[in-house]
């Protein structure tokens, strides 16, 4: 029995050896880096697999901020990460795990696969279609020859532009291109921020022939059809947005803008606005009733626009509501709202977003005016409930937070308001209905006089043209005025809010309000708008909190900055010269940091660029 207690004991012992062993050659030995150091952070022993990594043999018994600053620092970093997580040092890529509280290392090169990864990503094909905005218009009184002219050297800048890149294109028709491409490729154009946006709109401009580009591709998906489809999506938002720009997005993927720094140029004509009044016409009298909304706390243009397709509803032989939240409105719109109790059939049309949403059937129309964002509507729960019954008439570029299926889009960023928009479809409707009142013609009237600032800004001739039909049709100037007026108190506090400017570049300026104290957003917007009638600002930006407790910023340019990239990037929106945006859980000095970087980002990269 001895002999058989001292042969398993010999057993054992030698099963521990060898199991002993085999760990440590399997630490010696394994294809993963092992780093152990001690509460000093000096380095206790190291796998052989992780030393060639270092530059020098001071690893061991040194701390390892001395032999490896640049690994400790991101150790340091990622103390708390419970899952591995991609690193790269000293040109390697690495999967990474720190154990804190053993305090070990593990780090698996990666870079093998990484790369393999890279190259089958960048092998990837995009797809894309470019179309050149205005090429109808600039080229309808021109001669043959001309035309013929200016087509061929439009395609030889495109063909250069993509013999550089080692782009296929291919023209299909006289305005429409079409294009092959690696995503590599795509990365090196975008990192140019598509530069021929800017050789074909400046060359055409030096021969009178302003002609821009818009441009959608996308990419991250091995089926060709969804990627030409996604690439015709993106090319309607690039139009959407006016113009004279890219946008680069994939299938369920943030979009990305280039370009877009410009006065959009006119190019909606009266057939566009005649097509788009019959369409509409047709739907309404399909639909058991109308809904009408603008944003949230309206303005005269989003109020002025909801009377106005009231009245276009009315025409038709349709009963439309007008639906407004129970916020407090701006001074001017309750001053209107007291001036239509005079109106019984308008004001009984006026209802909350929780009648609308009892009276909706799946038969009702929902009509969004002065924006396309559904959650900045008044009732979201409305819009969700006749989300397939919509229709969309705005004046500002359109965003990626858009409708999905909107049966009718009258998007028109050349326009100065909602209200131009829909003065021009009266003309199209039944002279045997009831014409447009003086109050509804006031109402829109005022929707115009505030969106171009008295027609300072963003005033075409289609402008004047909608102004003078309104006054015809009875608007008054002295009631217009009236809803105009401002209360002593908000007249104080917008010389405030001036008072407190700052001058943040040679051409901008800057009002930051107090934290604590909470303005309308009415008067913030007209204060920064006084901003711009100072010799040399070019740009004026207004940071303030609102009465529902948000931070606002109002952005406004005198064209020669794009305000809306600014606001975009802060989650925003708007024009060229106008955006707007609000920022909630953050203090007033905390969100001022924020646009400051955005400015810096988005403006001053791109002085950099132009001074290259």
């Amino acid at each position: 029995m001895n002999r058989v207690g001292e042969e398993s004991d010999k057993y054992i012992n030698d099963l521990s050896y060898q199991i002993m062993r085999g760990q440590q050659e399997s630490l010696l030995e394994m294809p993963i880096g092992i780093l152990i150091f001690n509460d000093e952070h000096v380095v206790e022993w190291i796998n052989p697999y992780l030393q060639p990594y270092f530059d020098s043999s001071e690893v061991v018994g040194y701390p390892l901020d001395h032999s490896a600053p640049d690994l400790f620092d991101i150790i340091q970093a990622n103390l708390d990460q419970t899952k591995p997580f991609e690193m790269t040092w000293r040109g390697h890529k690495f999967d990474m795990l720190v154990q804190k509280e053993y305090n070990t290392v593990y780090m698996m090169d990666i870079t093998h696969y990484a790369e393999i990864e890279s190259k089958y990503e960048n092998g990837k094909i995009a797809v894309g279609q470019i179309f050149l905005d205005n090429f109808d218009e600039i080229t309808q009184s021109m001669s043959d020859q001309d035309v013929s002219n200016l087509r061929n050297y439009i395609t030889n800048e495109l063909s250069s532009w993509a013999q550089e890149y080692g782009i296929f294109l291919k023209r299909i028709d006289a305005d429409h291109y079409f294009i092959l491409l690696y995503v590599s490729t795509l990365n090196q154009i975008e990192s140019d921020k598509f530069k021929i946006l800017d050789v074909i709109r400046e060359n055409t401009s030096k021969q009178n022939l302003p002609l821009t580009l818009s441009m959608g591709i996308s990419y991250d998906d091995n089926n060709l059809n969804n990627l030409a489809d996604q690439a015709q999506s993106n090319l309607d938002l690039a139009l959407g947005r006016g113009g004279d720009q890219v946008v680069v997005k994939a299938k369920d993927k943030e979009a990305r803008y280039y370009g877009g720094k410009t006065n959009p140029m006119e190019k909606r004509t009266r057939v566009r606005a005649r097509m788009i009044s019959h369409a509409l016409q047709e739907l309404m009298k399909e639909s058991d009733q109308i809904f009408v909304q603008g944003h949230a706390q309206p303005d005269m243009d989003a109020m002025g626009a909801a009377m106005g397709i009231r009245r276009i509803a009315q025409m038709n032989g349709k009963q439309c509501w007008i639906v407004m939240d129970e916020e407090e409105p701006h001074s001017d719109i309750k001053r209107l709202l007291n001036a239509i109790d005079d109106y019984p059939d308008i004001k009984e049309s006026i209802i909350t977003p929780d009648k609308a949403l009892k009276k909706a059937t799946d038969s009702s129309l929902l009509i969004m005016v002065d924006h396309s964002k559904p959650d900045m509507g008044v009732s979201g729960d409305l819009y969700k409930r006749l989300k397939n019954r919509v229709v969309i008439i705005d004046h500002h570029r359109r965003g990626e937070d858009f409708p999905e299926n909107p049966i009718l889009v009258y998007i028109e960023p050349y326009a100065s308001s909602a209200c131009e928009l829909i003065t021009e479809m009266f003309e199209y409707q039944s002279q045997d209905a009831d014409p447009i009142n003086q109050l509804e013609a006031t109402a829109m009237l005022s929707g115009i006089v505030v969106d171009t600032q008295s027609f300072t800004i963003r005033t075409g001739t289609r402008t004047f043209d909608a102004a003078s039909y309104l006054r015809s049709a009875g608007a008054n100037a002295d009631e217009m005025s009236d809803f105009m007026k401002e209360s002593v108190t908000n007249y104080m506090d917008r010389n405030h809010l001036i008072s407190m400017m700052e001058q943040i570049d040679e051409n901008m300026a800057l009002i930051t309000a107090e934290n604590d104290k909470e303005y309308d957003s009415v008067i913030a917007a007209q204060a920064v708008d006084s901003l711009l009638t100072i010799d040399g600002v070019e740009a004026s930006f207004i940071v303030f909190k609102r009465t529902n407790g948000n931070i606002g910023i109002s952005a406004r340019s005198n064209g020669n900055i794009n305000v809306q990239l600014i606001m975009e990037a802060l989650g925003g929106g708007g024009h060229l010269s106008a955006g707007a945006t609000q920022i909630p859980d953050e203090s007033v000095s905390e969100v001022k940091k924020t646009l400051l970087g955005a400015i810096n980002k988005i403006v001053n990269s791109d002085d950099e660029k132009a001074d290259k």
